[in-house]
């Protein structure tokens, strides 16, 4: 018998995969995976941070947007009748010229709605600056004149039309005559 016509030849079968393989060396193919792979995780840690980056950022001004609408709408409210206040005041001021008339009951009454008009006020944040003697602040008076006298320079010597605070803002500066020294 023929050894070639009776046994069954083994061929092996041989994918083109194996082919290939066999063709790249091994080494090359487990570098250009973990290459490929470090690339990838690279990409995806870089992206990460940034959208990381973007949300705290994001929720930074958030967080600002937040308190500084607190501090508006406080502030909104603490000094919201500001403009309703400077009109008062100019009534104000021609009640305290009626009480210098001469006329006694003219006086009496308009007194009375003075105090009670200050205590108004002043249940609303406004109050009267005591400016009479004072030295002079730019931060809470006008100097509208520079008189000679006798007191120290810069010391207010009369309130010509007073000064109001409203809590603690100035709410209209007190116009003053400010002493001078004498020449």
């Amino acid at each position: 018998m023929d050894k070639t016509s009776n046994t069954p030849e083994k061929t092996e079968e041989i994918s083109v995969e194996e082919k290939t393989m066999d063709a790249v060396p091994e080494t090359a193919v487990v570098d250009e995976t973990k290459e490929n792979g470090e690339d990838e995780f690279t990409k995806l840690t870089k992206q990460y941070d940034e959208l990381n980056d973007k949300y705290l950022r994001m929720a930074a001004e958030f967080e600002n947007f937040r308190k500084r609408s607190r501090r508006d709408l406080e502030s909104a409210t603490k000094y919201g009748t500001e403009k309703l206040a400077l009109d008062v005041l100019e009534v104000l001021d021609n009640f305290e010229r009626a009480i210098r008339n001469e006329d006694e009951k003219l006086r009496e009454g308009l007194e009375q709605i003075h105090k009670f008009f200050l205590a108004v006020l002043s249940r609303n944040g406004i109050e009267k600056m005591n400016a009479d003697g004072q030295p002079f602040d730019p931060n809470f008076h006008e100097a509208i004149a520079s008189l000679p006298s006798d007191k120290p320079a810069g010391t207010i010597i009369d309130v010509a039309v007073p000064g109001y605070m409203l809590h603690d803002k100035v709410l209209r500066h007190a116009k003053v005559a400010v002493s001078a020294e004498k020449e």
